[in-house]
């Protein structure tokens, strides 16, 4: 007695359906996701070997460049009128200053947002003399909580043969 073999079916596939969704997550995710903003001046840190996570919002950075200009940048929260509706939008303000109202430009920031981490951006070559009027107008204004922020020295910067 032979045995028939069943023959087999082909199976085919469509791959529109599973592309298009590819495309339009991928949309999604782009569309959505927010960048780490500009910084106001790029700044060379310093080398450090700690290393602290800095939250996402509701910071308050000060950038000290190695020409020792001063820039305090926020997020200001501002109501706008589209079509007829008051709305929300968050607007990233940069101001200028110099060592005798950085103090004030913070607590004009502070003013928005009274949580915001004070972070500290100091370029390597900054003057030490900016940073400590900086830190002693901060004093004198009650601005005690702040972050000073270095970059993580690499496993590789260190002398061989240690």
């Amino acid at each position: 007695m032979a045995i028939k073999k069943k023959r087999r079916v082909g199976i085919v596939i469509d791959m529109t359906p599973m592309v298009d969704i590819v495309i339009l997550l991928l949309i999604f995710y782009m569309t959505t996701t927010s960048f780490k903003p500009p910084e106001a001046k790029a700044v060379t840190l310093p080398q450090s070997h700690s290393m602290i996570e800095l939250p996402d919002k509701d910071i308050i950075n000060i950038t000290v460049t190695k020409e020792d200009s001063i820039f305090v940048d926020f997020i200001q929260k501002e109501n706008i009128v589209v079509d007829g509706k008051e709305v929300y939008q968050t607007v990233r303000k940069v101001a200028e200053a110099d060592i005798y109202n950085v103090s004030s430009k913070i607590n004009m920031a502070r003013k928005y947002n009274l949580r915001a981490l004070i972070v500290i951006k100091a370029d390597k070559d900054a003057s030490f003399g900016v940073m400590d009027k900086i830190m002693k107008s901060m004093a004198e204004n009650s601005l005690t909580r702040f972050l000073i922020i270095t970059d993580n020295e690499k496993e590789g910067d260190e002398k061989e043969g240690s």
